[in-house]
């Protein structure tokens, strides 16, 4: 997980053959590293096809994923096992390098009431399980904080950092996503360096989704804290545009956040791999 990618939702949030080909040619266009490959429905990727274009083309894959209500870890912990089995064993059949994203929880999951023990016991031993699985087919496994309108249970790096110290394993990191950092930090250097020692992924996201450098967050602070940490992990742009109704909801999106995928990708994307190397990253 290195280097520049991108999340593949602006091209294909169903990852479907087709889908697979149209973004995996549109990574190959702007000279991306990696992609990341959203999951939320393993049983539906051919990943015999998906492994074959990634190798013909040799670009390396993250899989990404929030829990599905009927497999919320914190409340059915044995059905959020089952289906991190069928999303490792998937990413791992693709020959992505992780699995990471909401994997302990659901986007749209709240109870209305701060979090409880028995509910971070429940996650606690299911990403034991998931880790575990993961390490026999040489994964890792990432946690991404997202905001609390999305979940009430792990919005901050630091307390992405304390699961990890719960969950005791070697192969689980944490995925830090700008776009909630501009949410729940108290700066998003605060969010970084809570997280430095186990930082390897983060995603490159505008506040409102939308196209990078055109909204609030602080860029220089986000790319000054990930040089001031030597990170080396993976740089992902994610930006959000047609979204389908099932995936809008959960994100509440409700308006288009930026004109065009072109938009994104000839302003967007030139602006971030600028600052990365403003700052010695790529």
């Amino acid at each position: 997980m290195k280097g520049f990618g991108a999340h593949t939702s602006m091209w294909a949030m169903v990852w479907t053959r087709e889908g697979a080909e149209n973004a995996i040619a549109a990574a190959l266009r702007h000279s991306l590293d990696f992609i990341e490959i959203a999951m939320p429905d393993p049983s539906v990727i051919d990943a015999a096809h998906t492994r074959a274009l990634l190798e013909k083309h040799r670009l390396a894959s993250v899989c990404s994923l929030g829990l599905p209500e009927r497999a919320w870890a914190s409340v059915r912990p044995e059905t959020a096992m089952e289906f991190l089995d069928a999303a490792i064993d998937k990413t791992a059949d693709i020959g992505a390098q992780a699995l990471s994203g909401v994997i302990f929880g659901g986007i749209g999951e709240r109870t209305g009431l701060p979090p409880t023990e028995a509910e971070y016991d429940n996650i606690t031993r299911v990403l034991q399980h998931a880790s575990r699985r993961a390490k026999a087919r040489g994964l890792l496994l990432g946690i991404e904080p997202v905001n609390r309108y999305e979940n009430h249970l792990i919005n901050t790096g630091w307390q992405a950092v304390q699961m990890i110290e719960r969950v005791g394993a070697d192969n689980i990191f944490v995925h830090l996503d700008t776009y909630h950092m501009n949410i729940e930090e108290k700066g998003a250097a605060n969010g970084i360096l809570a997280a430095r020692e186990h930082l390897k992924y983060i995603h490159l996201s505008e506040s409102d989704r939308g196209t990078p450098g055109y909204g609030t967050c602080d860029w220089d602070e986000i790319f000054a804290a990930l040089a001031a940490i030597k990170f080396d992990g993976g740089l992902a742009m994610e930006s959000f545009i047609n979204m389908p109704p099932e995936f809008a909801y959960g994100l509440a999106v409700w308006r288009p956040v930026a004109e065009s995928e072109e938009e994104v990708m000839s302003k967007g994307l030139p602006f971030l791999r600028n600052k990365a190397q403003q700052y010695g990253l790529i």
